[in-house]
């Protein structure tokens, strides 16, 4: 008897295990279908200082990784349940596509084009694009100073062909991996220009290693709404995520994010845009 119920315990612990290894949600992709997930895996930007900065020590910092953390909470996730996930300009969509992650927090302008493939909530934020050059170049005032000039921006933005394609057609264009190697190449004068939206080049800028080395001209070369991407067709989500961003704005959060990532910098934001995805 005492074989039996020995057998039977190793049974019924083998039956539970595999209960548990069947109903486990934390690699199950889609969080939809089989209940909500033990994380949220959520896309920001790891090299962008005031918006999405991953720290030495391994800690995340910047506007969007308060916004990707108060969204994720209003969908039911702790700030322990996150992981998050580096998103580059140029590999944004094929990881909402690919499942990899949930949703992007990354500075990801809303356009046409990117939204054939993917779709947006919000928008929260307004940004410009803008120039950033050395401190003691006067020679950069306008647009289309920047014909015959070295100009940088990264892989898969669309701040630097914008001014090459509109205002600047000869501006030599180099586009790098991540705007740190734009920011070496400005620095060390083997470049003229950065250009993306005004919040990241103030992020970069009011770094305290690089502050004194750069400045912003204060163009406003285009408008670029930041949505939050996530898997086309995802009404729900999307909706859920609306609803968190208006809340966001409405109790004073995203104020309070706004001035706690970019007041350093003296950066003058526009206010809480109205949210026009899913509308």
């Amino acid at each position: 008897m005492k074989v039996f119920k020995a057998g039977a315990a190793a049974a019924l612990a083998v039956t539970l295990a595999m209960t548990a290894t069947a109903c486990g949600g934390s690699d199950d992709k889609d969080s939809g279908k089989g209940g909500k997930k033990d994380k949220v895996v959520i896309g920001i930007k790891f090299d962008q200082p005031g918006l999405g900065l991953k720290t030495p020590d391994g800690k995340y910092t910047g506007f969007d990784v308060d916004v990707a953390t108060y969204v994720a909470k209003e969908l039911g996730y702790e700030a322990n349940q996150i992981e998050f996930k580096q998103a580059i300009s140029a590999e944004r969509e094929n990881l909402i596509q690919n499942g990899d992650v949930e949703f992007i927090v990354a500075s990801y302008s809303i356009n046409d084009k990117r939204k054939a493939k993917v779709d947006f909530a919000g928008p929260y934020f307004l940004a410009h694009q803008d120039l950033l050059v050395r401190a003691d170049d006067n020679g950069i005032t306008k647009a289309e100073d920047l014909n015959d000039k070295k100009l940088c921006s990264v892989t898969g933005s669309t701040s630097a062909q914008n001014v090459k394609d509109k205002l600047a057609p000869k501006a030599n264009l180099l586009q790098q991996g991540g705007y740190s190697e734009c920011l070496t190449g400005l620095e060390n004068k083997n470049l003229d220009a950065l250009t993306t939206d005004n919040s990241i080049l103030a992020g970069y800028a009011s770094q305290e290693k690089n502050q004194g080395k750069f400045k912003l001209v204060g163009l406003s070369l285009s408008n670029e709404n930041y949505g939050i991407g996530l898997k086309k067709g995802n009404k729900e989500l999307q909706t859920k995520i609306n609803a968190a961003l208006k809340k966001m704005v409405s109790d004073g959060s995203w104020e309070k994010f706004v001035k706690a990532n970019f007041g350093p910098a003296n950066y003058k934001n526009e206010p809480a845009p109205q949210i026009t995805e899913g509308s």
